[in-house]
């Protein structure tokens, strides 16, 4: 059995940011679905890489994946990485895990070692947007709280991502934090994102007026490429601290476990590298005794899906990523979709991943042109 055609789908949700599905088929017919991460204003340059790496799978056994994976970053990408080399890579190598799955007749999952649980916790993201007061934040994470969230995550930095800023940004910070745990009570796990925002002295201070909230986390408070400033606000502070979303393979998170940077890692599986590189970095968290909690800021329907696929298989993981805001558009555009019941998300069953997409549905939602902007705004 051969790969005999390679497609991608780029769509807009709706809102945020055009997503990346890829589809592989083989000689034979079966389908094989990924997803590869994007960023706003880089997306396109993702398909551009899925459609030059076309020539490494057309004709090759879709069951030899690490085979693929390791040609890509030798032949393909000359042993130089980048963000949208990985994300197209993902994608491709979770729909070889999907067609290798429905091949077998199993789960992902099985193939991989089998599960450590039959569902998997999720925290809530992308419900805080529009919120302009402590209050306002506070109210939305309370509906998160109605629907049967029992943990969530949220920016409270207000302001353009800079890494100085003045004593105002960090009172609103510490103000937004408190509000929101004195609004949900003390049993929902808040788990707080800087997105690398600031510089360590910001971080240490805001981090020093939040600690009283009792807090799941601390995400990535500074860059992850300084992981000397990283371990600095780690050592300041007792919230764990989480790194991992803008960091690709296991050659970067190795240097994270080294400098003992961080409690939690949140590597994502549409960027990455796949699943087996998620898998990979996760045994190399376990003998550091760090916990790992996949990013996933992609659709609900096949990045989900491959997420729990592997996280299924990981002793140290605790919770993953649920989005929100790309619910319904992933019941729109999956033939059957998750459900999110009391914070989980039970484990798949099925052959493959678990999700097939509808092309026609993808179709429906084409790529959406962001407006011009200048620099600075």
């Amino acid at each position: 059995m051969k790969i005999d055609r390679v497609e991608h789908f780029i769509t807009h949700p709706g809102q945020g940011k055009n997503l990346c599905f890829v589809r592989l088929t083989t000689d034979s017919g079966i389908e094989g679905w990924g997803e590869c991460y994007t960023q706003s204003d880089r997306d396109l340059q993702i398909v551009a890489h899925v459609d030059q790496l076309t020539r490494y799978l057309v004709g090759r056994d879709p069951t030899h994946i690490k085979a693929f994976t390791q040609a890509a970053y030798d032949d393909y990408a000359a042993r130089r990485g980048g963000m949208d080399y990985f994300c197209a890579l993902s994608g491709l190598e979770q729909a070889m895990w999907d067609i290798t799955g429905k091949i077998a007749g199993l789960p992902v999952h099985a193939l991989l070692g089998g599960q450590c649980r039959d569902r998997l916790r999720v925290y809530a993201n992308g419900w805080s947007g529009g919120a302009k007061t402590p209050a306002e934040l506070a109210d939305k994470a309370a509906s998160m709280v109605e629907r049967g969230f029992t943990a969530m995550k949220f920016d409270p930095v207000p302001g353009p991502w800079r890494t100085f800023v003045d004593k105002s940004v960090e009172r609103q910070s510490i103000e937004n934090v408190l509000a929101v745990r004195d609004r949900v009570g003390p049993d929902v796990d808040l788990l707080i994102e800087m997105h690398r925002r600031l510089a360590p002295m910001h971080a240490a201070r805001i981090a020093a007026g939040i600690e009283s909230a009792e807090l799941y986390w601390f995400e990535e408070p500074v860059l992850a490429e300084n992981l000397t400033a990283l371990a600095e606000v780690r050592r300041e502070t007792r919230i764990p601290v989480v790194t991992g979303e803008a960091l690709y393979t296991k050659f970067d998170f190795r240097r994270v476990f080294e400098a003992r940077a961080a409690d939690i890692i949140n590597p994502d599986v549409c960027n990455v590298g796949g699943i087996l590189e998620l898998k990979e970095i996760a045994a190399m968290a376990e003998t550091e005794f760090v916990a790992v909690s996949p990013h996933n800021y992609n659709s609900t329907t096949v990045g989900l899906a491959a997420t729990l696929q592997a996280s299924a298989v990981m002793p140290n993981f605790i919770i993953t990523e649920y989005f929100v805001n790309f619910e319904d558009f992933g019941r729109e555009i999956a033939k059957s979709s998750f459900e999110v019941e009391d914070g989980y998300i039970e484990l798949p069953q099925t052959p493959g991943l678990g999700i097939e997409l509808d092309a026609d549905a993808l179709a429906a939602r084409p790529y959406r042109q962001f407006p011009p902007r200048k620099i600075g705004d």
